[in-house]
């Protein structure tokens, strides 16, 4: 079983039991917190009931097991932006304002860490990027702010300013 990584995609129901579960099968959670924000009201009222819906996409949950875990965003059913997923996972407010799961919310540091070098190691990729280091691909952007110094609820307004894919920028805004 070294030849894989098994992950669970849209592990966004797992319930405590199956996380104890996953962590002993060395299971990677790949979440889609953004649903909190999307859909968050509409699970709580309509779909899941509210303590269901609380729990979508617990990451504190897996993090508290010392798991590691990934976060997705499902295109084209939410647009793919990682800022989206860095709010919604950091903050867990739904669209009318409710926080869907106060005890999942998980910091902004790790945030990063579930798009990042999490995810290069989710897909053995972690020798070639996920993190910054000499020798890996340089894919990075630049914010105009930082989302571990700023109000959390300020991380959805965050701006990438420049994007840079293997030492080349590939965008600039303006």
């Amino acid at each position: 079983n070294d030849d894989r990584r098994s992950v669970m995609v849209h592990a966004q129901t797992v319930r405590e039991d199956q996380l104890d579960s996953m962590k002993a099968l060395g299971v990677i959670p790949s979440f889609f917190g953004m649903h909190t924000f999307y859909w968050g009201d509409w699970h709580r009222d309509e779909t899941l009931g509210k303590e269901r819906a609380y729990r979508i996409s617990p990451a504190q949950s897996a993090l508290r097991r010392g798991m590691i875990f990934t976060q997705h965003h499902d295109a084209p059913v939410a647009l793919p932006s990682s800022i989206m997923i860095l709010h919604s996972v950091v903050n867990r407010t739904s669209r009318s304002g409710d926080i869907i799961g106060a005890d999942q919310k998980i910091s902004p540091y790790i945030a990063l860490k579930s798009i990042t070098d999490w995810a290069a190691y989710q897909y053995f990729e972690e020798g070639l990027k996920g993190t910054l280091e000499e020798g890996k691909l340089a894919d990075f952007v630049i914010l105009d702010q930082n989302p571990m110094k700023i109000e959390p609820q300020e991380i959805m307004h965050i701006e990438v300013l420049e994007t840079i894919k293997e030492g080349e920028t590939v965008y600039r805004k303006g």
